[in-house]
């Protein structure tokens, strides 16, 4: 007996040790609290510790890592579905790719009918790409333990009709960069605000603005290792939103929506937008709006709706990061423009939240009910999205006729600037042939020129890269200009300079060419190229209050790619460059140690004053204020020179009593308004800053400044140059984009140079490096900072 009771023991023993090794973990018993719960925040370490954790005890997850982040972070995501679809996830990759090219079946319908009743609807569940939204980031880890643990009926249906690829960060650096300002500052009167830096190392918020130009490492690998591999049907992109607002965004979008955008994702994010407010407003949820706030017309935030997936962007109102905050209802308010009031119901706010406290586990409920919303009506509708994925790829393949567009023909490059626009195009799947010399309608072509197809899966990317954009003249009841979400220009084939041409017949595509692309721009990410030649580093201004056109610009001068696209501008290859703070502008003799400072895009009052005392730590707060402003002074008279880009050039003009007016100041929005677009320019070629260039150019055109010299008619010398301006006729001005009252602009300048003592001041009244896209205006800050 004695005997048998230890042998039962035993086994109970194992029984139970096999138990607890395949016991799927809760994100409490690995990062320490339950996510959600107030004023905790994970780290990176910790939330990859616990994917890997989940993947090890659970046979529906597979987690990896797939490169390394901007400052050498994992970059990871999972793949979660049932055991018995994780074990064929090549098969249903080649089904996915059949349907999203049918050219590789010959569009046949049956085989089409099959795929589809064999395929699963893929969902990719994108998180904390802004790392201030705390919230996704913390969620991800939820439901991945749902979906890895649960049996509800629910569930399984999920994991069985549904591949679900969760990236738990899309900017793994951020989650870090917060957390450490978050934890620094808890229990003082700091606690949730943002932090004094990009939560990108370069780019800030704009990482989610990269999803054409795929400029950031991030974006490289999601779009390299993610999206084209799998082409899902479904991305649900989880972000946050202001607190005073909705309690949750979804779609569909306001108008206007880009017009290379297929009408089947229109019908796509619209159904299923629909069907998740619905849904969580039976449940009880309020305070969930659609058609409002968010259009989908750039395809900068949204690369799925080029590449036969719908985007489903949801926006949960946000606390102070980590903190709760208490809301009055009183206090709900929003722009007008943004077609909805948070007080009242409506078609488009069917209940209204009631104000009251607002907690970061408010905010993971609403983000983890709308996820498995979205994953019941993708389990549900499996066959119907894959048949509308289906759908998007037959007619973007099927053969055009005379008269349609059959072919963009893009000249062999003169520069490099061409290659960034045809390596963009290709990292998207664009289809590019590179022909030996040919000849169509009447028109001769070097070795070399690129042609795209218009019948392949990804045309609508390249159309939306290529054509220039018309944004439609939105006016709100009071004739005020309704604005985009974002901007209303990504014409890339202007900001590289490049010659594109259209055919509307079929012809034959000529053979490729043997010849090799001159630049190699496959890793746009490298280490920093200094030219430790240079006798003096120049100085970038860097404000406590993050810059994301500081970023860009230091984005530029640390790539590996700028020096080969620039081969010719000897002055690019000498950028020897550091940060300068506040205090370092505030430094005597500044002359002695730099010979150029540069002022990126920013607010004068943010250079001047930054933080006002009491809105940070003492350390971050001020700006260069009187005492630097006298530096740069002495400075450019001692022979230094000063470059202001955007913004800054009103610092500039203000502080330095420049004889010039920006005659944008003071204007209505109804009068002149120019939300983000390229502008025509004329250069002055015979200048340093623009020798070599062509005499037409173009000028990104955002909160931008134009300038008036106030010339001095009885001077024997004025002590100006102008570089760049508009055209005299407001009709030559706007090339892509929308541009009200462009004929304020007209004559106007866009780049002056002034003498100051020994020195130069050079005011640029746009951003030059705008989101590291502008190829064609990058020489002109080059040559101005080596001038």
């Amino acid at each position: 007996m004695p005997k048998l009771f230890h042998v039962f023991f035993l086994f109970l023993l194992l029984s139970a040790i096999a138990f607890a090794q395949t016991k799927i973990p809760a994100p409490n018993e690995v990062v320490g609290f339950t996510p959600g719960d107030d004023k905790k925040l994970a780290s990176w370490n910790q939330i990859v510790d616990y994917f890997q954790k989940l993947d090890a005890a659970s046979d529906r997850v597979q987690f990896q890592e797939i490169g390394k982040s901007t400052m050498n972070a994992p970059f990871v995501y999972a793949t979660i579905s049932a055991p018995e679809n994780l074990k064929n996830l090549e098969k249903y990759k080649q089904i996915n790719d059949k349907l999203a090219d049918p050219r590789l079946i010959k569009s046949n319908e049956k085989l089409a009918g099959d795929l589809i009743r064999q395929g699963k609807t893929i969902v990719l569940i994108t998180c904390g790409i802004h790392s201030t939204e705390v919230g996704s980031t913390l969620s991800s880890m939820l439901i991945a333990h749902r979906l890895a643990s649960s049996n509800e009926p629910e569930i399984q249906k999920i994991l069985q009709n549904t591949i679900v690829l969760l990236v738990p960060s899309l900017n793994p650096d951020g989650v870090d960069i917060v957390k450490n300002w978050y934890d620094k500052t808890l229990g003082t009167k700091f606690e949730g605000t943002t932090p004094p830096e990009l939560y990108h190392k370069y780019v800030g918020h704009d990482n989610n603005r990269d999803w054409y130009a795929f400029t950031q490492v991030e974006t490289q690998l999601t779009v390299d290792k993610i999206h084209n591999e799998w082409h899902p049907q479904i991305v649900n992109d989880i972000h946050q939103q202001g607190a005073n607002g909705a309690r949750l965004f979804v779609p569909p979008y306001m108008k206007p929506v880009e017009p290379n955008v297929p009408k089947e994702i229109i019908e796509g994010y619209t159904e299923l937008g629909n069907y998740i407010l619905t849904e969580m407003t039976k449940q009880g949820f309020a305070g969930i709006t659609n058609d409002s706030i968010y259009d989908a017309w750039t395809p900068a935030r949204a690369y799925s709706h080029y590449h036969g997936g719908v985007r489903i962007l949801t926006e949960t109102a946000s606390a102070r990061l980590a903190s709760p905050i208490k809301v009055e209802f009183g206090n709900l308010r929003v722009d007008a423009s943004d077609n909805y009031d948070p007080q009242k119901a409506s078609a488009n706010f069917p209940k209204p939240w009631q104000g009251g406290d607002w907690t970061l586990r408010d905010i993971t409920n609403y983000m983890t009910t709308s996820s498995f919303t979205l994953l019941k009506h993708a389990a549900e509708n499996r066959e119907a999205w894959l048949k509308r994925f289906y759908a998007v790829g037959k007619e973007a393949t099927r053969p055009r006729k005379d008269g349609e567009l059959f072919a963009y023909v893009i000249e062999a490059e003169k520069n490099n600037y061409g290659l960034f626009l045809t390596g963009i195009l290709e990292s998207a799947g664009v289809e590019i042939t590179r022909a030996v010399p040919f000849s169509v309608n009447g028109k001769k072509y070097d070795n070399g020129t690129s042609i795209v197809r218009l019948d392949q899966p990804y045309a609508s990317f390249a159309k939306a890269m290529i054509e220039s954009q018309k944004y439609p003249e939105l006016l709100d009841s009071k004739g005020e200009p309704i604005p985009p979400y974002d901007v209303t220009a990504h014409t890339l084939a202007l900001f590289t300079e490049t010659n594109v041409d259209k055919v509307f017949r079929p012809f034959r595509i000529p053979k490729e060419s043997l010849a090799e692309s001159p630049l190699d721009i496959g890793d746009l990410n490298g280490e920093k190229l200094l030219d430790k030649s240079s006798n003096k580093v120049k100085l970038l201004y860097k404000s406590h209050i993050p810059s994301m056109d500081e970023g860009w610009t230091r984005w530029i001068f640390d790539d590996e790619l700028f020096p080969k696209i620039f081969n010719s501008s000897t002055s690019f290859k000498k950028i020897n460059y550091r940060s300068a703070f506040n205090k370092d502008i505030q430094e005597s003799n500044l002359i002695s140690k730099t010979t150029t400072i540069i002022f990126p895009d920013q607010s004068p009052n943010q250079i001047l004053n930054g933080y006002a005392k009491g809105a940070m730590p003492d350390e971050y707060t001020g700006g260069v204020g009187a005492e630097g402003v006298a530096n740069l002074r002495k400075f450019v008279e001692a022979g230094g020179t000063l470059v202001f880009l955007n913004r800054a050039s009103n610092f500039a003009i203000e502080q330095f009593n420049l004889p010039v007016t920006d005659v944008t100041r003071g204007a209505s929005r109804k009068d002149f308004y120019i939300p983000g677009s390229i502008l025509r320019t004329e250069l002055d070629t015979a200048h340093p800053i623009a020798k070599g260039m062509p005499k037409d150019s173009i000028a990104w055109f955002e909160d931008s400044p134009a300038f008036e010299i106030k010339t001095d008619p009885l001077a024997l010398t004025n002590n100006f140059k102008i570089i760049a301006s508009y055209p005299k006729n407001p009709k030559d001005i706007l090339l892509s984009g929308w541009a009200l009252g462009a004929e304020r602009l007209a004559g106007k300048a866009a780049l002056v140079e002034f003498t100051v003592g020994k020195g130069k001041i050079v005011l640029f009244g746009f951003r030059p490096q705008y989101r590291g896209q502008s190829l064609a205006t990058f020489p002109l800050l080059f040559n101005a900072i080596a001038n």
